[in-house]
């Protein structure tokens, strides 16, 4: 299965990654392709009783999510559960996970954020019998865009919290590095922003084929 995540804020055509997303959707997909868009339905952010559940799990051991519910003490912790539920069980369903990342404010989303914090719930994504990680074999393909330049040997290469962040996490969630496939389309704002003027010949080989970060 193929779980395809938006997360641009930008819903036109505009968003140069739900443009490359969905072409890697058209040309990769399988009958089986699940969408969510994280803005026309953004996953709520965790609350307290998130994470006191999280705590009462994580003291149980590996606790797979089918024998979460019989942890629940309250209906504050029921209604993060439910939510939470449904994105754990697409994720570990999905063979290949297709995320569309821009860059804002030198990271990612706070709409792909919050996803993140959610699935991320303790215990879900091990097997628990071995401990192991659950989405080890997972493809990921992360799309991501920047409105400026920050790559290799570029004046802002230390900014660049994006692609960091997102190793980082994939990495600890188990998704070996041969799994994981970042590429970043760079100077996407070259026709608005003045300073970018002169480097459209770049941004047009940056888009015709992001290099993999």
């Amino acid at each position: 299965m193929l779980l395809h995540i938006d997360s641009s804020a930008d819903t036109t055509t505009d968003s140069v990654t739900r443009q490359l997303t969905g072409t890697f959707a058209r040309t990769h997909g399988t009958a089986d392709h699940r969408h969510r868009d994280l803005s026309a339905e953004p996953v709520p952010p965790i609350t307290p009783a998130y994470t006191t559940l999280g705590r009462r799990v994580e003291r149980e051991g590996f606790v797979p999510p089918a024998k979460v519910p019989a942890l629940i003490e309250s209906a504050a912790e029921r209604r993060e559960w439910d939510p939470t539920l449904p994105l754990v069980t697409e994720l570990l369903a999905a063979e290949t996970l297709l995320l569309d990342v821009p860059m804002y404010n030198f990271s990612v989303p706070a709409s792909l954020k919050a996803w993140i914090d959610r699935v991320t719930f303790p215990g879900a994504l091990t097997d628990p019998d071995t401990g192991e990680s659950l989405p080890r074999d997972t493809r990921v393909v992360v799309v991501m865009a920047r409105g400026g330049g920050y790559g290799p040997g570029t004046p802002r290469e230390h900014f660049d919290f994006q692609a960091p962040c997102l190793r980082a996490y994939f990495g600890n969630l188990g998704v070996p590095p041969e799994h994981l496939h970042l590429v970043a389309a760079e100077l996407t704002r070259v026709d608005v922003l003045p300073h970018l003027a002169g480097l459209e010949d770049r941004a047009a080989a940056s888009l015709a084929g992001p290099a993999p970060r």
